[in-house]
């Protein structure tokens, strides 16, 4: 449990001071902790907001640019809502955001990306189908280099309200490395990827997942033995990803007891890169 807030009770607005911690060992690059006014859009030179239909994974959400989908809390959180609409094309709404912002993992450095969420409070039984998620994209991507040639790392995924996290990398070669982990509960945690590239024998360099300060997954580039995969998982630029879809092939539809709302969202602490 990330020890720097105070805790309020689950409602759609309420008063929360977040900072992203300082590291003694790491300098923070970059954060957003979403300060801003309820109901307002999170800060657009820091994100770009999704509209429309992505067409991926068979998913059943269009991205809106609505608040309703996408807001600030004004409790310093970002909150991404999935909602069923009988309007939208395949019934459901929902909200996800890319960073402007891109970070290049350095040689010699150890490279942190991190963030602290929750899951609203909603039972498992009511989340089927539903899948919020913090991860990265090769930003090769928006230059047009296909999926999954560009690498993504995903810090975390969940699906289904079940209280696990999973942890990825994608790449050309093969069809992804992934771990799991137990979330102790749907309350505030803090994921984390670190990228460490001080190694000074290449086969050494890693990328590594965390949950609350705990390490769950350790990836080396001797595991991927694919050099150009790893020039891009580790030592290339990306942006980060924050989203709640809906749907798609890996959680399966929603059914009759999944519910929409507030119960059901994604909210955002804070997003941070750190370096050594």
């Amino acid at each position: 449990m990330h020890p720097f807030f105070i805790l309020a009770a689950f409602v759609p607005c309420f008063t929360l001071g977040w900072e992203s911690p300082q590291y003694r060992e790491l300098t923070r690059i970059w954060q957003d902790n979403f300060v801003g006014t309820k109901g307002h859009l999170p800060n657009l030179a820091n994100w770009n907001i999704i509209d429309g239909d992505i067409g991926v994974n068979n998913e059943l959400q269009i991205y809106t640019t609505d608040t309703r989908n996408i807001q600030l809390s004004g409790g310093d959180t970002l909150q991404l809502v999935p909602w069923k609409d009988e309007g939208a094309p395949r019934g459901w709404t929902s909200g996800r955001v890319e960073s402007i912002y891109t970070l290049t993992p350095l040689s010699g450095k150890l490279t942190r990306i991190e963030s602290v969420l929750r899951f609203g409070s909603n039972s498992g039984v009511s989340k089927q189908g539903l899948w919020p998620a913090f991860w990265m994209l090769g930003s090769s991507i928006r230059q047009g280099i296909s999926w999954p040639f560009c690498g993504e790392i995903d810090i975390m995924e969940n699906i289904n309200g079940e209280l696990v996290g999973h942890g990825t990398l994608h790449f050309e070669s093969r069809p992804g490395i992934s771990a799991d982990t137990s979330i102790p509960d749907q309350g505030w945690h803090t994921w984390r990827v670190e990228i460490d590239r001080r190694p000074d024998i290449l086969d050494q360099e890693s990328i590594a997942w965390f949950l609350d300060d705990s390490e769950y997954h350790r990836v080396h580039k001797n595991d991927i033995n694919d050099d150009e995969a790893w020039e891009r998982l580790a030592h290339s630029p990306f942006f980060l990803v924050l989203n709640m879809a809906v749907g798609g092939n890996w959680p399966g539809n929603p059914n009759d007891a999944t519910q929409d709302g507030y119960g059901s969202m994604v909210e955002y602490g804070y997003v941070a890169h750190y370096s050594s």
